[in-house]
């Protein structure tokens, strides 16, 4: 049988995801037909904006997980939404905040390894000559999206 396990990891990631709507029934003891209809009002409203995987990074190449506080370039300190919007356009850039305090942006990255971790970096500080950089590396994730970890 053909592997396609990469190409669907990276449509899972991007919000391919459908709800389980006969097991969301069973466990609220509703119809299958109220859920679906109560899920489809809260995409219309949009609060509901995506559905995602939850994965066990590790298994596909992505276990090396930092969060990065960024301090922006002074050229560029007063629309850091600009710089956020060009760094979601990297797969390996999970989550983008914008934040107050010490330093402008938040990120999430996830990465195969440190030497990926290190290599984007580098990228990044380079292309918007971020001021400041301090990293965070995460050594083991309890809990992501609303779903704990096994």
């Amino acid at each position: 049988m053909k592997n396609i396990e990469p190409k669907l990891v990276e449509l899972l990631k991007q919000g391919y995801c459908t709800p389980q709507i006969s097991q969301i029934a069973k466990k609220l003891k509703e119809p299958g037909t109220t859920i679906h209809y109560n899920i489809k009002k809260l995409e219309r409203d949009k609060v509901i904006r995506s559905y995602k995987a939850v994965f066990d990074y590790k298994k596909i190449d992505a276990g090396h997980c930092t969060y990065v506080f960024v301090n922006v370039s002074s050229e560029d300190y007063g629309s850091p939404e600009k710089i956020a919007h060009e760094l979601a356009n990297d797969p390996r850039i999970e989550s983008i905040d914008i934040c107050t305090g010490d330093y402008e942006l938040l990120l999430k990255i996830r990465t195969k390894d440190i030497d990926e971790y290190y290599s984007l970096m580098k990228e990044i500080i380079a292309k918007f000559k971020f001021s400041k950089a301090s990293s965070i590396i995460s050594l083991n994730q309890v809990k992501s999206e609303f779903v704990r970890a096994a």
